[in-house]
Protein backbone atom coordinates (compact mmCIF):
# COMPACT_ATOMS: atom_id res chain seq x y z
CA UNK A 1 0.00 0.00 0.00
CA UNK A 2 1.54 3.16 -1.09
CA UNK A 3 0.16 6.65 0.79
CA UNK A 4 0.30 9.69 -0.69
CA UNK A 5 -0.12 12.41 2.63
CA UNK A 6 -1.69 16.27 1.42
CA UNK A 7 -0.90 18.63 4.57
CA UNK A 8 -2.47 22.25 4.17
CA UNK A 9 -0.08 24.22 6.13
CA UNK A 10 -3.05 26.57 7.25
CA UNK A 11 -5.51 24.25 8.03
CA UNK A 12 -7.02 24.94 11.77
CA UNK A 13 -5.60 28.50 11.87
CA UNK A 14 -1.87 26.77 11.02
CA UNK A 15 -2.37 23.89 13.89
CA UNK A 16 -1.87 21.43 10.44
CA UNK A 17 1.60 22.26 9.85
CA UNK A 18 2.58 22.55 13.48
CA UNK A 19 0.93 19.05 13.83
CA UNK A 20 3.64 17.54 10.71
CA UNK A 21 6.43 16.17 12.66
CA UNK A 22 3.31 14.33 15.31
CA UNK A 23 1.51 12.57 12.13
CA UNK A 24 5.15 11.61 10.56
CA UNK A 25 5.59 10.02 13.52
CA UNK A 26 2.62 8.48 13.78
CA UNK A 27 2.47 7.44 10.51
CA UNK A 28 6.32 5.61 10.89
CA UNK A 29 4.63 3.84 13.97
CA UNK A 30 2.11 2.28 12.02
CA UNK A 31 4.54 1.07 9.36
CA UNK A 32 3.07 2.86 6.52
CA UNK A 33 4.52 3.86 3.06
CA UNK A 34 3.55 7.56 2.50
CA UNK A 35 5.02 10.22 0.50
CA UNK A 36 4.52 13.99 2.41
CA UNK A 37 3.46 17.31 0.30
CA UNK A 38 2.32 20.15 1.11
CA UNK A 39 -0.41 22.76 -0.60
CA UNK A 40 0.95 25.91 -2.06
CA UNK A 41 -2.39 27.57 -2.95
CA UNK A 42 -6.56 26.88 -3.11
CA UNK A 43 -7.21 24.20 -5.35
CA UNK A 44 -3.73 22.60 -4.77
CA UNK A 45 -4.99 19.56 -3.40
CA UNK A 46 -7.28 18.98 -6.54
CA UNK A 47 -4.85 18.80 -8.61
CA UNK A 48 -2.30 16.56 -6.36
CA UNK A 49 -4.87 14.11 -5.30
CA UNK A 50 -5.63 13.51 -9.15
CA UNK A 51 -2.71 13.42 -9.95
CA UNK A 52 -1.71 10.63 -7.30
CA UNK A 53 -4.54 8.73 -8.52
CA UNK A 54 -2.73 8.64 -12.07
CA UNK A 55 0.32 7.84 -10.26
CA UNK A 56 -1.37 4.93 -8.83
CA UNK A 57 -1.28 5.76 -5.21
CA UNK A 58 -3.80 3.40 -3.10
CA UNK A 59 -4.83 6.29 -0.79
CA UNK A 60 -4.72 10.08 -0.66
CA UNK A 61 -4.40 11.05 2.69
CA UNK A 62 -5.44 14.82 3.93
CA UNK A 63 -3.85 16.24 6.81
CA UNK A 64 -6.39 19.33 7.07
CA UNK A 65 -9.91 20.07 7.63
CA UNK A 66 -12.83 20.09 5.36
CA UNK A 67 -12.15 22.17 2.78
CA UNK A 68 -8.48 20.43 1.75
CA UNK A 69 -10.61 16.84 2.12
CA UNK A 70 -13.37 18.67 -0.41
CA UNK A 71 -10.72 19.71 -2.73
CA UNK A 72 -9.00 16.05 -2.44
CA UNK A 73 -12.56 14.29 -3.11
CA UNK A 74 -12.79 16.71 -6.28
CA UNK A 75 -9.71 15.26 -7.58
CA UNK A 76 -10.35 11.79 -7.45
CA UNK A 77 -13.68 12.36 -8.95
CA UNK A 78 -12.12 14.04 -11.51
CA UNK A 79 -9.64 11.35 -11.78
CA UNK A 80 -12.39 8.45 -11.47
CA UNK A 81 -14.48 9.78 -14.31
CA UNK A 82 -11.40 9.49 -16.77
CA UNK A 83 -11.03 6.33 -15.51
CA UNK A 84 -8.09 6.26 -12.37
CA UNK A 85 -10.96 4.89 -9.79
CA UNK A 86 -8.69 2.43 -7.39
CA UNK A 87 -7.34 5.57 -4.99
CA UNK A 88 -9.69 5.87 -1.77
CA UNK A 89 -9.63 9.13 0.40
CA UNK A 90 -8.13 8.70 4.02
CA UNK A 91 -8.57 12.05 6.43
CA UNK A 92 -6.27 12.96 9.45
CA UNK A 93 -9.08 15.60 10.76
CA UNK A 94 -6.72 18.67 11.84
CA UNK A 95 -8.96 21.39 10.70
CA UNK A 96 -11.55 23.76 12.45
CA UNK A 97 -14.75 21.90 11.61
CA UNK A 98 -13.04 18.34 10.85
CA UNK A 99 -17.64 17.70 9.94
CA UNK A 100 -16.67 15.73 6.93
CA UNK A 101 -14.16 12.65 8.72
CA UNK A 102 -16.87 12.69 11.39
CA UNK A 103 -19.12 11.79 8.97
CA UNK A 104 -17.32 9.52 7.58
CA UNK A 105 -16.52 8.12 10.78
CA UNK A 106 -12.70 8.52 10.91
CA UNK A 107 -11.53 9.41 14.27
CA UNK A 108 -10.32 12.85 15.46
CA UNK A 109 -7.77 11.00 17.18
CA UNK A 110 -4.08 11.57 15.55
CA UNK A 111 -3.14 7.74 16.83
CA UNK A 112 -6.49 6.26 16.10
CA UNK A 113 -6.95 7.73 12.58
CA UNK A 114 -3.38 6.71 11.58
CA UNK A 115 -3.80 3.21 12.91
CA UNK A 116 -7.27 2.88 11.32
CA UNK A 117 -5.04 3.74 7.73
CA UNK A 118 -3.10 0.50 8.47
CA UNK A 119 -6.07 -1.42 8.71
CA UNK A 120 -7.52 -0.03 5.43
CA UNK A 121 -10.64 -0.58 6.43
CA UNK A 122 -13.05 1.17 3.80
CA UNK A 123 -16.82 2.81 3.61
CA UNK A 124 -17.96 2.93 -0.02
CA UNK A 125 -19.71 6.35 0.41
CA UNK A 126 -21.82 8.62 -1.59
CA UNK A 127 -20.80 11.50 -3.01
CA UNK A 128 -22.66 14.62 -3.57
CA UNK A 129 -22.96 17.20 -6.53
CA UNK A 130 -23.66 20.62 -6.32
CA UNK A 131 -24.25 22.84 -9.71
CA UNK A 132 -24.76 26.35 -9.27
CA UNK A 133 -23.56 29.63 -7.68
CA UNK A 134 -19.69 30.15 -8.76
CA UNK A 135 -19.55 26.47 -9.97
CA UNK A 136 -21.89 26.27 -12.63
CA UNK A 137 -20.29 22.73 -13.70
CA UNK A 138 -20.28 21.52 -10.56
CA UNK A 139 -18.92 20.72 -7.55
CA UNK A 140 -18.51 17.61 -5.17
CA UNK A 141 -18.99 17.23 -1.79
CA UNK A 142 -18.86 14.56 1.07
CA UNK A 143 -20.47 15.98 4.16
CA UNK A 144 -23.16 18.75 3.02
CA UNK A 145 -24.25 21.73 1.49
CA UNK A 146 -25.46 24.84 3.59
CA UNK A 147 -27.77 27.29 2.18
CA UNK A 148 -28.75 30.47 4.17
CA UNK A 149 -27.89 31.03 7.69
CA UNK A 150 -25.42 28.14 7.89
CA UNK A 151 -23.30 29.40 5.26
CA UNK A 152 -23.34 33.05 6.86
CA UNK A 153 -22.32 31.20 9.54
CA UNK A 154 -19.02 29.97 7.95
CA UNK A 155 -18.51 33.50 6.15
CA UNK A 156 -18.48 34.81 9.64
CA UNK A 157 -16.48 32.18 11.16
CA UNK A 158 -13.47 32.53 8.57
CA UNK A 159 -13.06 35.82 9.90
CA UNK A 160 -12.24 34.54 13.49
CA UNK A 161 -8.83 33.81 13.73
CA UNK A 162 -8.46 33.28 17.53
CA UNK A 163 -10.62 29.88 17.88
CA UNK A 164 -10.80 26.46 16.07
CA UNK A 165 -13.65 24.16 15.81
CA UNK A 166 -16.95 24.30 17.50
CA UNK A 167 -16.10 27.22 19.52
CA UNK A 168 -15.23 29.81 16.40
CA UNK A 169 -18.38 28.38 14.41
CA UNK A 170 -20.69 28.45 17.79
CA UNK A 171 -19.31 32.23 17.94
CA UNK A 172 -19.80 33.33 14.88
CA UNK A 173 -23.60 31.69 14.83
CA UNK A 174 -23.81 34.29 17.71
CA UNK A 175 -22.94 37.34 15.68
CA UNK A 176 -25.09 36.00 12.37
CA UNK A 177 -28.47 36.52 13.87
CA UNK A 178 -27.56 39.85 14.04
CA UNK A 179 -26.02 40.34 10.97
CA UNK A 180 -27.67 37.89 8.87
CA UNK A 181 -30.60 39.48 6.18
CA UNK A 182 -34.15 38.66 6.05
CA UNK A 183 -34.93 35.16 4.86
CA UNK A 184 -34.71 34.98 1.07
CA UNK A 185 -38.25 33.25 -0.06
CA UNK A 186 -37.11 29.91 -1.76
CA UNK A 187 -39.09 27.34 -4.46
CA UNK A 188 -37.58 24.17 -2.85
CA UNK A 189 -38.38 21.18 -5.63
CA UNK A 190 -37.48 17.05 -4.34
CA UNK A 191 -39.24 14.15 -4.98
CA UNK A 192 -41.56 15.91 -7.59
CA UNK A 193 -43.29 18.56 -5.14
CA UNK A 194 -42.12 22.35 -4.81
CA UNK A 195 -42.20 24.03 -1.28
CA UNK A 196 -42.27 28.27 -1.19
CA UNK A 197 -41.49 29.74 1.82
CA UNK A 198 -39.32 32.30 3.59
CA UNK A 199 -36.03 29.68 4.43
CA UNK A 200 -33.30 30.75 6.98
CA UNK A 201 -31.68 27.86 6.40
CA UNK A 202 -31.50 24.44 4.13
CA UNK A 203 -29.08 21.49 5.31
CA UNK A 204 -28.85 18.97 2.59
CA UNK A 205 -26.45 16.71 3.82
CA UNK A 206 -24.79 13.40 3.61
CA UNK A 207 -23.17 13.58 6.58
CA UNK A 208 -24.48 14.29 10.17
CA UNK A 209 -23.04 17.60 11.24
CA UNK A 210 -21.71 21.22 10.32
CA UNK A 211 -19.65 23.90 12.21
CA UNK A 212 -17.65 21.24 14.73
CA UNK A 213 -20.31 20.61 16.46
CA UNK A 214 -24.41 21.48 15.06
CA UNK A 215 -25.77 18.09 14.24
CA UNK A 216 -28.05 18.84 10.80
CA UNK A 217 -29.28 15.65 10.32
CA UNK A 218 -27.73 13.33 13.08
CA UNK A 219 -29.93 10.21 11.69
CA UNK A 220 -28.39 10.70 8.02
CA UNK A 221 -25.87 7.64 6.52
CA UNK A 222 -23.12 8.37 3.70
CA UNK A 223 -23.73 5.60 1.90
CA UNK A 224 -27.38 4.75 2.10
CA UNK A 225 -28.06 6.26 -1.39
CA UNK A 226 -29.76 9.85 -0.38
CA UNK A 227 -29.51 13.04 0.82
CA UNK A 228 -30.59 14.14 4.35
CA UNK A 229 -32.81 17.57 4.65
CA UNK A 230 -33.43 19.69 7.27
CA UNK A 231 -34.97 23.02 6.12
CA UNK A 232 -35.76 25.78 8.45
CA UNK A 233 -38.20 28.57 8.43
CA UNK A 234 -38.06 32.13 8.70
CA UNK A 235 -37.93 32.87 12.75
CA UNK A 236 -37.15 35.55 15.17
CA UNK A 237 -34.07 36.33 16.66
CA UNK A 238 -34.85 35.26 20.05
CA UNK A 239 -36.15 31.87 18.32
CA UNK A 240 -33.00 31.42 16.51
CA UNK A 241 -31.02 31.38 19.95
CA UNK A 242 -33.33 28.36 21.11
CA UNK A 243 -32.70 26.57 17.84
CA UNK A 244 -29.25 26.67 17.77
CA UNK A 245 -28.60 25.30 21.21
CA UNK A 246 -31.48 22.38 19.76
CA UNK A 247 -28.91 21.68 16.52
CA UNK A 248 -26.37 21.56 19.09
CA UNK A 249 -27.58 18.14 20.36
CA UNK A 250 -29.20 17.08 17.20
CA UNK A 251 -32.71 17.85 18.35
CA UNK A 252 -34.04 20.03 16.25
CA UNK A 253 -36.37 17.77 13.96
CA UNK A 254 -39.89 17.84 15.74
CA UNK A 255 -40.02 21.96 16.20
CA UNK A 256 -42.31 24.07 13.87
CA UNK A 257 -40.01 25.81 12.04
CA UNK A 258 -38.55 22.26 11.11
CA UNK A 259 -39.00 20.50 7.69
CA UNK A 260 -36.81 17.06 6.95
CA UNK A 261 -37.13 14.97 4.10
CA UNK A 262 -35.01 12.58 2.28
CA UNK A 263 -34.11 12.98 -1.64
CA UNK A 264 -31.73 11.63 -4.15
CA UNK A 265 -31.93 15.25 -5.85
CA UNK A 266 -33.13 18.94 -4.98
CA UNK A 267 -33.09 22.51 -6.26
CA UNK A 268 -33.06 25.52 -4.49
CA UNK A 269 -34.25 28.34 -6.21
CA UNK A 270 -34.73 31.88 -4.76
CA UNK A 271 -37.98 34.11 -6.31
CA UNK A 272 -37.20 36.98 -3.50
CA UNK A 273 -33.63 37.41 -2.01
CA UNK A 274 -30.28 35.12 -2.54
CA UNK A 275 -28.80 31.90 -1.87
CA UNK A 276 -25.27 32.25 0.10
CA UNK A 277 -24.02 28.87 0.12
CA UNK A 278 -21.22 26.61 1.11
CA UNK A 279 -20.21 22.44 0.50
CA UNK A 280 -18.18 21.16 3.09
CA UNK A 281 -17.72 24.10 4.58
CA UNK A 282 -16.17 25.92 0.79
CA UNK A 283 -18.19 28.79 -0.55
CA UNK A 284 -20.17 28.04 -3.69
CA UNK A 285 -21.61 31.19 -3.80
CA UNK A 286 -22.17 34.23 -1.82
CA UNK A 287 -25.75 35.63 -3.78
CA UNK A 288 -26.44 32.84 -5.90
CA UNK A 289 -29.92 32.17 -7.46
CA UNK A 290 -30.31 28.34 -7.72
CA UNK A 291 -28.45 25.26 -6.92
CA UNK A 292 -29.27 22.09 -8.00
CA UNK A 293 -27.58 18.71 -5.60
CA UNK A 294 -28.04 15.25 -6.37
CA UNK A 295 -26.57 12.44 -5.00
CA UNK A 296 -24.08 10.07 -6.47
CA UNK A 297 -24.60 6.05 -4.81
CA UNK A 298 -21.30 4.90 -4.01
CA UNK A 299 -18.94 7.26 -5.44
CA UNK A 300 -15.67 7.01 -3.55
CA UNK A 301 -14.35 4.73 -0.92
CA UNK A 302 -13.07 6.31 1.88
CA UNK A 303 -10.63 4.98 4.93
CA UNK A 304 -12.42 4.76 8.07
CA UNK A 305 -12.02 3.03 11.65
Amino acid sequence: MKYLVIVNPISGRGYAEKAVPSIEDALKANHLDYDLVRTERPWHAAEIAEQAAQDGYDVVVTASGDGTANEALNGLMRARTAGFDQTALGIIPVGTGNDLAYGMGIPDNLNETCLALAQNKRLVADIGLVKGGDYPEGRYFGNGVGIGFDAAVGFQAEKITWARGLLAYLIAALQTVFLYYKAPIVDITYNGETLTKPSLMISIMNGKRMGGGFYMTPESSPSDGELDLCIVNEAPKLRIFQLIGLFLKGTQANEPEITTGRTKNIIAKATKGTLPAHCDGETLCYEGQQLEIEIIHQGLEFVTA
